[in-house]
């Protein structure tokens, strides 16, 4: 199985485990258009749509990296990475999704020796 077909799974799993239905990514948006990024939960990430999610993942992916100027992707790695993201909200819907993006990429860096400048 594939990364997207498993990540395409793990999102539908979570969307229909709320009894909620999915919700379009604009509606998540402010009056002039503009989703506030550092305040969108784990769950709103779980209850959007499937391509809406993908897109969001890819997003903060490129934000966060674009922080560190890190300017590669390794794609295994970052598959796995938001895997593990999608993860941690299914089982902390309260969270903000930036603090499940810390705490994962902290945990793979820990795992892996990496130090942080």
């Amino acid at each position: 199985m594939n990364f997207k077909t498993a990540l395409c799974g793990l999102l539908l799993s979570l969307a229909a485990g709320s009894a909620i239905a999915a919700t379009e990514l604009t509606e998540y948006a402010d009056k002039d258009g503009y989703i506030d990024v550092q305040a969108l939960t784990c769950d709103q990430l779980a209850n959007t749509f499937q391509e809406d999610a993908d897109y969001l993942t890819v997003w903060y992916s490129g934000w966060y990296n674009g922080l560190g100027k890190k300017h590669k992707m390794k794609v295994d790695r970052a598959r796995t990475l938001e895997h593990e993201v999608i993860v941690y909200c299914k089982e902390n819907r309260e969270k903000k999704v930036i603090q499940a993006i810390d705490v994962v990429f902290k945990k793979y860096r820990a795992d892996q020796g990496i130090k942080a400048n």
